[in-house]
């Protein structure tokens, strides 16, 4: 009895010392939130050692950071290490949970599980550092946020495809709710890399090719996200990715140098970030690739120059996972890591995530490759962000809101998502939409996979959270008038049963067949230590697509196309799904098929989306943010190549199976009476009409590009300059308009200026950048728009 009272002595002697202790710390400047942000982080720099600034440098992977028993969380002894020698500024993933990380249904963390985590993480920073600076969590948020029991929404390519801004912004919004109610502040994300070769691994994640669609919906994301209003509740920072060039690399490959040069980078691959940039991101991330020699985590080029002093970027600058290290083991510029972290702070780099570089910054300033202002330029940009986000205030979470995620509202975002992503590329004969009393043979590797729905940075899913084509149909039709068989896997050969799906076929009235690719993680599956799939006698991973699942070639893998065709020969209606990563190869099924749809990685609901396209509950209206290639051997295959357009090879031609903007409907829409006005100098507003000419309510996608007669440096042959989603019941017309402003006919010219020249240029509107019934011819003024690039 004693005993119990001396330890609670104890207890309260040591709350009521913690006390004092945190009302002496209140007393600081930098802790006094009426004072100006910029006053706090000079008070707060001033008292920092030279550890505690390079401790906020450094950003630290932290998914062992927590240790879960059942539903307890403790905080685990590396944490508490790194606490201790005042060396972590930002946590990375914390939540998050795949097979790289080992962190799975069981011992990873449920929203409301990560709350408390996130709560516990920053108490003990708080109170068990000298100055009580609160830790940034960083989570990857792509396509929603990678943690058990969020929402998953389709990947960048297959948002890009639903050509509509205003959902990009919901899906940004709902992303940023979740995260911040589990207690992290920064999601990575959206990812801006124009990607032209299909090849690439991590195509999924990018939205196209295009610089205007990527700029428009990324930007939109990114006001959902936060868009600057780091103040909000559930305001994220949101971090773009990859800075820059990253997804244009020689051959496909992953990492390697770009291929583009100065003009091109400007006038295109920048253009996302920028108008991301202008919507509020203020985290940019840096990438593993090359431009011209120079890797883009050490090119102060970009961060100094583009960024800081052109756009007037304000926010911090964070390297790829060990992108600081690859300057040293990959790139090879430097001779040491501690020279290679010099290389990119001094480049303008702010946070080394993996936190290996940055942590031999005693040595880079020992040997003058840095300076301590430096380091203190980089470290004010990280605490003026924590301030502005209210984290010395307001460090912790309510973890009962956190209950509150993936709710029937999210799961119904998703669901849209989903619908009109839906990419309709062939209909024969009215093939689709199905009838209701037929019975539907479902074959495929991707028509009950749950996991191949969801495309990279996706955690492990519950029983029931994701909806196959196969559930989607379920609800559509008797189950006497369904059969599935699986009839092959995407890679695997040594496994199959085509025959029973030729059986299925000849008993019923239609063939849905759900092929493509895979860049699923699943647990089913043996991984090494980096994550790649390991190959054995009795398991063949699915996955061929995915970060560092570069190909090279586009066709169907294992015997996907032989399924086809076997199905083809009962001379049943053949209906072929693709749920891809890339844009695969499709020329059989363009041939063969009577109906060809893609639906990329269409997320939780895609299922579902699926089912509702193939009834005709859901009219598609997706348009390709991509080209999709007859043959590898036309790469790179995309629209606004530069002039002159391309000639036919000898084997075949030089167009694409199917081009940019590209897209059916079950209705017909026509063009008619457009009006140019000129508004200004350099403006014009541009309106026409559309008029739903089938016997379907529909959705259009009106997309207006511009093409120079003449211009001083070469141009693209056809260009997106505008376009929007419009619902148009059957029989009915309606207006569009667009303005066009000096910006929309800027070029980059020989002395690197954007500049508008004066010339004729020509407008095309239509429904796809090969389909442009409408014309006109405009005349732009000389007007010198920016200072040059440099």
């Amino acid at each position: 009895m004693k005993i119990a009272r001396c330890n609670v002595t104890v207890l309260l002697l040591m709350a009521c010392g913690l006390c004092l202790n945190l009302k002496a710390k209140g007393h600081f400047p930098y802790q006094n939130e009426k004072l100006p942000t910029a006053q706090r982080v000079t008070d707060l720099l001033r008292r920092m050692t030279l550890d505690e600034k390079i401790g906020q440098l450094r950003c630290m992977l932290a998914w062992d950071y927590y240790i879960r028993n059942r539903q307890q969380i403790e905080l685990s002894d590396t944490f508490k290490k790194d606490i201790a020698e005042g060396k972590i500024g930002m946590l990375w993933a914390t939540f998050r949970a795949d097979p790289w990380t080992k962190k799975s249904l069981e011992n990873g963390l449920t929203p409301y599980l990560a709350a408390q985590t996130a709560n516990k993480l920053q108490q003990y920073a708080i109170q068990n550092t000298r100055l009580g600076i609160p830790l940034f969590l960083a989570e990857e948020a792509p396509h929603g946020h990678m943690a058990i029991g969020t929402t998953v929404f389709p990947t960048g390519l297959g948002l890009a495809a639903t050509w509509n801004n205003t959902l990009a912004e919901a899906i940004g919004q709902c992303i940023a709710r979740q995260i911040r109610q589990q207690g992290a502040h920064i999601s990575f994300g959206p990812v801006l890399d124009l990607t032209r070769d299909p090849r690439w691994s991590r195509v999924e994640e990018c939205m196209g090719e295009d610089p205007v669609l990527t700029a428009v919906i990324g930007a939109s994301m990114v006001k959902g996200l936060g868009g600057g209003k780091h103040s909000q509740p559930h305001a994220t920072i949101p971090t773009l990715k990859h800075f820059v060039g990253y997804g244009t690399t020689e051959g496909g490959q992953n990492g390697c140098q770009t291929v583009g040069g100065l003009r091109d980078v400007c006038q295109n691959f920048l253009l996302p970030f920028e108008k991301a940039i202008q919507a509020g991101a203020t985290s940019v991330m840096t990438s593993y690739n090359s431009l011209d020699g120079v890797p883009s985590t050490g090119n102060r080029w970009l961060y100094d120059d583009v960024l800081r002093k052109r756009w007037n970027f304000s926010g911090f600058v964070l390297s790829d996972l060990y992108s600081i290290d690859g300057l040293w083991h990959t790139h090879h510029v430097t001779h040491t890591l501690a020279e290679a972290g010099g290389m990119a702070l001094k480049a303008g780099v702010d946070i080394d995530l993996g936190g290996r570089a940055y942590a031999l910054l005693p040595e880079a300033l020992e040997k003058g490759w840095i300076t301590e202002h430096d380091i203190d330029s980089a470290c004010a940009r990280v605490l003026r962000m924590k301030f502005e986000m209210g984290l010395f205030e307001h460090p912790y979470v309510n973890a009962a809101e956190a209950k509150t995620i993936d709710n029937e509202a999210d799961k119904a975002l998703a669901l849209k998502a989903a619908q009109q992503l839906i990419t309709l590329l062939k209909n024969s004969n009215q093939c689709l939409p199905l009838q209701r009393k037929a019975k539907i043979a479902l074959v495929g590797p991707n028509a009950n996979n749950v996991y191949n729905m969801l495309g990279d940075y996706t955690a492990p899913q519950q029983e029931g959270h994701v909806k196959t084509v196969l559930m989607g149909l379920q609800t559509k039709i008797p189950a006497a008038q369904l059969r599935y068989v699986k009839g092959c896997a995407i890679r695997d050969t040594a496994n199959s049963n085509i025959d029973e799906a030729v059986a299925a076929a000849k008993w019923a009235d239609v063939v849905v067949a759900v092929v493509g690719g895979s860049s699923a993680r699943d647990f089913k599956t043996d991984y090494q230590a980096t994550g790649a799939a390991m190959v054995n006698a009795s398991t063949v991973s699915d996955m061929e697509s995915g970060e560092g699942y570069d190909r090279a070639s586009l066709t169907l893998t294992g015997r996907q196309e032989e399924l086809l065709k076997a199905v083809k020969k009962t001379g049943k209606p053949l209906v072929v799904v693709y749920i891809e990563g890339r844009p695969l190869q499709k020329n059989w099924a363009a041939t063969h098929a009577d109906a060809l749809l893609t639906a990329y990685y269409p997320g939780q609901e895609g299922g579902q989306a699926i089912a509702d396209v193939l009834f005709g509950d859901i009219n598609p209206a997706g348009r390709l943010p991509i080209s999709v290639p007859v043959s590898v051997g036309q790469l790179p295959c995309y629209y606004n190549k530069r002039m002159p357009s391309p000639h036919d090879y000898v084997e075949m031609s030089a167009a694409p199976l199917y081009p940019f903007g590209y897209g059916l409907s079950y209705t017909t829409f026509s063009y008619d009476k457009m009006r140019t006005e000129k508004t200004g100098r350099n403006a014009y507003r541009i309106s026409f009409e559309i008029t739903n000419t089938g016997d379907t309510d529909g959705e259009e996608v009106a997309q207006l590009y511009t093409h120079d007669q003449v211009a001083s440096v070469v141009q693209p042959l056809l260009q997106l300059k505008h376009f929007k989603r419009i619902f148009i019941p059957k029989g009915q017309t309606k207006c569009v308009t667009f303005d066009l402003e000096p910006k929309d006919f800027s070029l980059i010219n020989a002395e690197m200026q954007s500049v508008v020249e004066a010339r004729s240029i020509d407008i095309g509107i239509g429904g796809a950048s090969n389909k442009l019934p409408l014309h006109a011819v405009i005349q732009t003024e000389a007007e010198t728009l920016s200072p040059p690039y440099k």
